[in-house]
């Protein structure tokens, strides 16, 4: 029998005082069993001493830790000098064999430890097998002294508890290591615990540290893929040598046996009487956890939480609280867990999706016969077969639907055409294609072989567009409008008017126009960025070069459609000798540029009518100037630039509605109240104006603050009483989400995930939220294409708003960018929720064809989404540099190589 306390020497004491004691003891002891026969009380027989102590099985000894108590209901404490140890053993009724002598009990136990063992790896018996247990009622007179001891343990299995909800925010390694704390906090309050037990929680210790250790090697090692099925073996192989070692405690247990100093009292019996009523308890609720869980192995240690709901429920914010300050040693530090929360239920009703607020959202059908867990090698893509080639960009490529348009007088053959079916076809490489030259080198100058097209060449030469020089293409930072150079053109036009203010009030600009967009290259060098676009028309890959040169730009046309961006929210839009006919259709076109135009931001308009007399331009001129000025625009100046013989016109957009109240005829008209300036997903080109915001809480109302600050303030719209993305109020998600991508983009991206950053411009997130990761990577010499899609939470306003760009998509559709075109791809979250809309082998296909050969793919999702993209990935045969998962979540980094397949898609 255990006693708790080991009060005495060692077992050193004469054979004759022992002998007496054992005596009278063994007489006390029947005279119990006596009295629990006359009760009907079916005790477990389990004893390993003719002496004072009882040696619990190694099955009952871990399960007093493991086990919730059924009882729910706060017991009164004992007071200090009567307290009594939280696990005690007792052996109740002895059968006639229970006595045997020392070598004997040691045999049994030994044996006893061995069949556990065996027991545990083959996972063939349970529990139930080893414990008799008691399905009888409580004797009324232990109700109180079980109540007092059952407290005790009632407290350890609630501390145990609260370490078992830590341990699922820790790697498999660290789980029982947080076991120590309950190990100590058992320890205070047993104070005469068993030395074994000692022993035995220092050993336990010891494999956790170690275990650790291991699984933080592990977490560092970019070589090694962690899986699953790797967290959830390592918890089980560690319970497994515990078990192994309390087995081996008991016998040493038994050798170790402290002489008792006090004579057994009537106390003591008690104590055992109080001891047995927990035993019996516990083996209670083990045999029900056996019966529900189709009798498990006890390693699960953590299903024990579903046996105790009442206590667990009066424990759990402090168990909330206690997962959030481990999360920034756990998941949140390595930043390999998703760190924040996951999207809010109840946020999607405060916010507004680009598919809600386009009306006219085309519903593009998926095919079901390309599944993407068929993508097994290779062998299963072939190349497209397009007349487009290696320059093939699917939805602007589509020969077929461009055929049945019944008009192209808006240019409606150069807007989007998704096929029908998404392909999972692969777009070949230019013969001769390179690695492309790293930024700034590549603003200068190209490789031929990647973008081998000469006609722009030809025809734009003169202008120092681009020219063919040798193995390369070279830029001399020319354009039509600023032949000396794009850096004295800013500079003019900075002089022209000083309002303008690059890199501080001026941040976010639209190029409409962009040529080779030499304008938005050079303009990083007053701290601003700009989104240049042209069609994909006869200026042969004029956005190709743009995007090879690391330079910003996409393929679309202002045609019968909005552009996919928000309303009010780039802070100038400049157009250079642009043959847009702004004019015409009642200045649909010019109105486009007023809606996504801020209030107060200026229209840069460099064109030949503003500084040449031909007859053409002055008429131009003056249909100009008479649509600017029925729209509220005030010319704030014209200025002519002497060196490159040219001159630019500035207008600015009104910050109130008063111009358009005071007007005499409502040419163009106000649009509709109904009508959403922020519905960009095509939706067809309206010829009017909508009313400038004037409620101070409304976005646009006022200018955001100068940049770098906006980078990391949130927007004066945002309101505390709207719920953000994750959960919490709008401002604080803001920057919550903020901090989160600087600590993983820090601790993470920058060393343990294989990147050489040196290599990177070109950067797309492929799901922005509120832009946090592109905010993280400021520092560095990347520019970042924000992708919001139409299906998510209207966030791009607020992406606009800290002065970076992006762009509505769907990826359920091919993004309007030429082949090879990106560095990096930054995928959070993103394939999880894409696979409730569409398959993801055209979305894989399309990741494929928008990286560049040696360009880099970051994927945080599900850990079954992450093994699926995995094995696509295989199959196109990137380099997958990383993969790890834990508490369901996972990373991966993978890289683009040059292998393309042998065989092309069939003509049919």
């Amino acid at each position: 029998m255990a006693f708790g306390k080991g009060r005495g020497n060692k077992r050193g004491a004469s054979t004759s005082y022992a002998s007496t004691i054992t005596m009278v003891v063994f007489v006390a002891l029947c005279v119990i069993g006596v009295w629990m026969l006359s009760s009907n009380s079916v005790i477990p027989p389990q004893i390993s001493r003719p002496s004072t102590r009882t040696v619990v099985s190694e099955t009952e000894r871990s399960d007093l830790s493991t086990s919730s108590n059924v009882n729910d209901e706060p017991e009164p404490t004992k007071p200090e000098s009567e307290e009594q140890p939280a696990f005690e053993d007792n052996p109740g009724k002895l059968p006639d064999d229970a006595i045997k002598s020392e070598d004997e009990q040691q045999k049994a136990a030994k044996e006893k430890s061995d069949k556990t063992k065996a027991v545990r790896e083959s996972q063939k018996e349970t529990q139930t097998q080893e414990i008799p247990l008691n399905n009888e009622k409580i004797p009324e007179e232990n109700k109180v002294v079980q109540e007092n001891d059952e407290g005790q343990v009632k407290q350890v299995v609630k501390e145990f508890e609260k370490e078992q909800k830590e341990q699922r925010d820790e790697d498999a390694g660290a789980q029982l290591g947080n076991s120590k704390g309950a190990q100590e906090q058992e320890q205070e309050q047993g104070q005469g615990k068993e030395m074994q037990d000692v022993d035995q929680g220092k050993k336990q210790v010891q494999d956790v540290e170690m275990g650790t250790k291991q699984g933080q090697e592990q977490d560092s090692n970019a070589d090694v893929t962690f899986t699953d099925a790797t967290k959830q073996e390592q918890p089980m192989e560690v319970g497994q040598s515990v078990t192994s070692e309390n087995s081996k405690n008991e016998e040493n247990g038994q050798q170790q046996q402290q002489q008792q100093d006090d004579q057994i009292s009537g106390k003591d019996i008690q104590q055992t009487e109080e001891t047995s009523t927990v035993s019996d308890e516990n083996g209670k609720e083990q045999k029900s956890m056996n019966e529900e869980n189709g009798q498990q192995d006890e390693h699960n240690t953590a299903e024990v939480e579903s046996g105790n709901r009442e206590e667990q429920s009066t424990t759990k914010n402090e168990n909330v609280e206690q997962q959030e300050e481990k999360k920034p040693e756990g998941s949140e530090a390595s930043g390999f867990g998703s760190g924040i929360p996951k999207e809010s239920a109840e946020s999607q009703k405060s916010w507004k999706s680009q598919a809600a607020e386009s009306k006219d959202e085309k519903q593009r059908q998926t095919s079901e016969s390309n599944n993407a867990e068929g993508m097994t090698d290779g062998k299963t893509w072939v190349l497209c077969n397009a007349t487009a080639g290696s320059d093939y960009i699917p939805c602007l490529d589509n020969e077929e639907a461009i055929k049945k348009l019944p008009s192209r007088r808006h240019f409606e053959h150069r807007e989007r055409h998704c096929p029908e079916d998404p392909p999972t076809c692969l777009v070949s490489l230019p013969e001769g294609y390179k690695e492309s030259i790293k930024w700034p080198e590549s603003r200068d100058k190209i490789w031929y072989h990647n973008v081998p097209h000469t006609k722009l060449a030809e025809v734009k030469g003169h202008q120092n567009w681009v020219k063919v020089t040798g193995e390369f293409l070279t830029f001399p930072g020319g354009g039509t409008q600023f032949i000396h150079g794009a850096l004295h053109y800013i500079d003019f036009l900075q002089q022209a008017l000083k309002n303008i203010a690059w890199g501080k009030r001026t941040r976010v600009i639209l190029d409409v126009g962009c040529g080779v967009a030499s304008f938005g290259g050079f303009l990083f060098e007053r701290d601003v960025i700009a989104m240049s676009l042209a069609p994909k028309d006869e200026h042969e890959a004029q956005v190709q070069f743009a995007l090879e040169r690391r330079i910003p730009a996409i393929s679309a046309v202002m045609g019968s459609k909005r552009l996919p961006f928000p309303s009010r929210v780039f802070d100038l839009i400049h157009c250079a000798r642009c043959r847009v006919p702004w004019h015409n259709e009642g200045g649909m076109l010019l109105l486009e540029l007023n809606r996504m135009l801020r209030p107060g931001g200026y229209f840069v308009w460099s064109a030949t009518p503003v500084y040449q007399k031909l007859e053409e331009d002055v008429q131009i001129w003056k249909d100009m100037s008479a649509l600017t000025k029925s729209m509220c625009w005030e010319l704030v100046t014209i200025n002519r630039d002497k060196l490159n013989g040219v001159g630019a016109a500035i207008y600015q957009k009104p910050i109130t509605n008063e111009c358009y109240e005071k007007r005499r005829l409502n040419r163009p008209p106000m649009c509709k109240d109904k009508d959403d300036a922020n519905a960009a997903w095509y939706v067809p080109l309206q010829a009017c104006m909508h009313k400038v915001p004037t409620n101070v809480v409304e976005r646009g109302s006022k200018w955001p603050v100068n940049w770098p600050r906006r980078l990391q303030t949130p927007p004066y719209w945002l309101n505390s009483s709207q719920m953000g993305i994750y959960g919490k109020p709008a401002p604080r998600d803001f920057t919550t989400d903020y901090e989160h991508w600087k600590h993983v983009v820090s601790k993470v991206y920058m060393n343990e995930i294989g990147i050489s950053w040196s290599n990177v411009r070109n950067v797309m997130d492929m799901r922005a939220v509120y832009g946090g990761f592109a905010a993280a990577l400021k520092d560095l010499n990347v520019w970042v294409m924000n992708v919001v899609n139409i299906n998510s939470p209207d966030t791009l306003p607020i992406i606009y708003e800290r002065g970076l760009f992006g762009i509505y998509h769907d990826w359920c559709e091919s993004f309007s960018t030429y082949p090879r075109s990106y560095d990096l791809l930054h995928a959070d979250h993103l394939f999880s929720k894409l696979k409730a809309r569409c398959n993801l082998a055209p979305v894989m296909a399309e990741v494929d064809r928008i990286v560049r050969p040696g360009g880099k793919l970051i994927v945080r999702d599900e850990s079954n989404v992450i093994r699926e993209v995995e094995n696509m990935l295989k199959s196109l045969h990137w380099d997958v540099h990383l993969t790890f998962s834990k508490h369901q979540e996972g990373i991966l980094s993978a890289q683009k190589g040059f292998w393309r397949p042998d065989t092309t898609q069939s003509s049919s």
